[in-house]
């Protein structure tokens, strides 16, 4: 809980794939994705490249590793600061 008149961070780094990002905060993990260029955040069985499709959590084609945990999906993930994101693309 944040003290009485404490403003909220405006803007988060979190890093994926080893690099820093610095995104608004309140931003999803997929958005920060895109915006980091990376709209491909694994690959299916075939080896082809998978993103986010339907950016609500029915699809599960954004799934990266979020903090070590694997299968994340991204589009209802919040950024945070220290974040670190691993897509397997």
């Amino acid at each position: 809980m944040r003290e009485p008149g404490a403003k909220a961070a405006t803007s988060v780094t979190l890093r994926i794939n080893g690099r820093a990002l610095t995104v608004p905060a309140g931003t999803s993990v997929a958005a920060a994705l895109a915006l980091a260029g990376d709209l491909v955040s694994r690959s299916d069985l075939a080896g082809r490249p998978r993103g986010p499709l339907c950016g609500m959590g029915v699809c599960f084609e954004c799934r990266a590793t979020v903090d070590g945990v694997p299968e994340v999906l991204t589009c209802l993930t919040p950024c945070r600061e220290d974040l670190e994101v691993v897509t397997d693309a």
